[in-house]
């Protein structure tokens, strides 16, 4: 499986539409695509409007298929302008819940 852990700054001021953005784009990822395992949203409680993205995937190709989905380009056309900075780890997962295998 592949994961990426995505590390999102906001400029100020931008919670609530990034939460409602990304927050729809995580459970239709969950919901309509077979290749997405995990999605989800989490808030920094240290640091003020950081976010951290946690998406497990059966594989890179899954990955490939979650950024041509309609949800996906929707969620990047509201949030890319919010965003301050951002990363993105890439790593194999070497153990996570077993429902997931």
């Amino acid at each position: 499986m592949y994961c990426i852990i995505v590390r999102t700054e906001l400029k100020p001021g931008n919670r609530e539409q990034f939460l409602d953005a990304m927050l729809d784009n995580a459970r239709a990822s969950v919901r309509d695509e077979p290749g997405c395992l995990v999605f989800d949203v989490i808030e920094d409680r240290e640091i003020p409007d950081c976010f951290h993205l946690y998406e497990i995937y059966r594989d890179e190709q899954a990955l490939a298929a979650h950024k041509e989905t309609p949800h996906y380009r929707a969620s990047r056309e509201v949030v890319t302008p919010l965003i301050a900075a951002q990363s993105v780890i890439r790593a194999d997962v070497l153990g996570c819940n077993p429902e997931l295998r």
